[in-house]
């Protein structure tokens, strides 16, 4: 994996920590792993696979991916090695060597048209599922829990997360420099830093999703423009809807419509209040 993705999934932590307030201190594992030469460190040398029932730990496959067992991962899950992968959990889990790892458990890097969906589990990773400069990435119906990031997405367009539940991260759902994304009836609740997160995002459609428990429920930076969140139940966090810590979101064109939730910054983004 290479030492810009991480580092951007290091800078959305940080840099949220310092504009909500919150103080977290990211483990130095989080960087990515160098050798003696100062070079980085290969994400993996496995042989690109097709058609795979059993993919291995680590393993780059392509076409038809279905689990037929639990993964229990020391590194990465696996990784996505071309474009129209489809990768079905098929009711089994993914588990990492833990959030504080620098480890991923599903790669999408530089794919499109890429599914990954459950029922299913993945646990215990830096990231969930990471997709870098992708396009067209479907994630469905998995439970996402116990990850630094539950789904991060940096450079990608059209990102659909629907019908997942994403539960026990720092933070649920990250979009860094992206655009188009759809996220629709999700269950994201007790995510300490935030439950979703845009950051220099665009276009991005929220619905329909139950947010709570977190610092922030949905939390959007200056530089996120027109973007819809709408019909959300967003309630029990510290701030429910917030938009660049009080900034009047004609300024940076974002709509809030129909959402339910008590607490908004600046007021008045949540629905009757």
């Amino acid at each position: 994996m290479k030492r810009t993705i991480m580092s951007y999934m290091v800078a959305t932590i940080v840099s949220l920590a310092a504009v909500i307030g919150l103080a977290i201190q990211p483990s130095t594992l989080m960087a990515q792993v160098q050798n003696s030469t100062g070079t980085t460190t290969p994400a993996t040398t496995s042989p690109v696979s097709s058609a795979v029932t059993n993919p291995a730990c680590g393993e780059v496959v392509q076409g038809n991916v279905n689990l037929t067992a639990n993964l229990n991962c020391s590194g990465d899950g696996v990784i996505v090695g071309a474009d129209n992968t489809n990768i079905n959990l098929n009711g089994y889990s993914i588990t990492g060597p833990g959030q504080q790892s620098s480890k991923v458990g599903v790669v999408i890097p530089n794919n499109n048209n890429i599914m990954v969906i459950g029922p299913g589990v993945i646990k215990g990773f830096q990231a969930g599922i990471l997709a870098t400069g992708s396009n067209n990435v479907q994630i469905k119906n998995i439970i996402l829990k116990n990850n630094e990031i539950a789904v991060f997405t940096t450079g990608s367009t059209n990102t659909q997360v629907s019908d997942n539940i994403i539960q026990n991260n720092n933070l649920g759902i990250a979009s860094h420099s992206s655009r188009g994304a759809s996220l629709m009836s999700n269950l994201i609740n007790s995510n300490t830093l935030a439950g979703v997160t845009l950051v220099n995002t665009h276009k991005a459609v929220i619905t329909a999703n139950n947010i709570e428990g977190g610092q922030n429920g949905l939390f959007l930076d200056a530089q996120s423009s027109e973007n819809t969140i709408d019909m959300n139940n967003v309630l029990h966090n510290v701030i429910d809807l917030n938009n660049a810590n009080g900034l009047a979101p004609n300024i940076n064109v974002n709509s809030y419509s129909d959402d339910n939730c008590m607490l908004s910054n600046p007021s008045g983004l949540c629905m009757g209040r």
